[in-house]
């Protein structure tokens, strides 16, 4: 990874990282050892969205912009160190949903799709863990997509309506 930083400044990055803290630092060495790093100028296109997409990226220093295509209100999002970008795409074949631009220069690392499924492999408790994190992260997501359907329309949830 980056520089001079030791393998076990390496770990502690990635649990710092938002869903993969939790894999246990075992895993978190296999994607440390693995992980390619990104160097990004300012103003630099990452990935566009439309884009194939066979990993993810984590951002080590500087900050990206996420830009979602179209006329979206608010379809912009700035992310910055430890953001986990693209982590649909460590599990499944998937297209990118937004365009990342370096604000700044960045440095990022990127876990192939590969290499965090062989690390999946060797570690099924922490495979477990992913699995239950992610369906229970859903089920807020379906609650939460509900909540703001019934504020837009109350009679959204009453027999008969949709």
């Amino acid at each position: 990874m980056a520089g001079l930083m030791t393998i076990e400044d390496d770990i502690a990055f990635l649990e710092q990282v938002p869903t993969l803290g939790l894999l246990g630092r075992d895993a978190l060495r296999i994607l440390a050892i693995g992980a390619e790093e990104r160097e990004l100028r300012q103003g630099e296109v990452l990935f566009t969205a439309g884009d194939a997409s066979d990993g993810a990226y984590i951002v080590q220093r500087g900050r990206l912009l996420l830009s979602a295509t179209g006329e979206v209100p608010g379809g912009e999002m700035t992310v910055g160190r430890h953001a986990l970008v693209g982590e649909h795409a460590l599990l499944t074949e998937t297209r990118r949903p937004v365009t990342a631009t370096a604000l700044e220069p960045a440095l990022l690392l990127r876990i192939s799709r590969s290499l965090f499924r062989k690390m999946l492999e060797g570690f099924p408790e922490t495979a477990v863990r992913l699995r239950d994190y992610l369906a229970a992260r859903t089920e807020r997501a379906g609650r939460d997509l509900y909540a703001v359907r019934m504020m837009i329309d109350p009679d959204a949830g009453k027999p008969g309506r949709g």
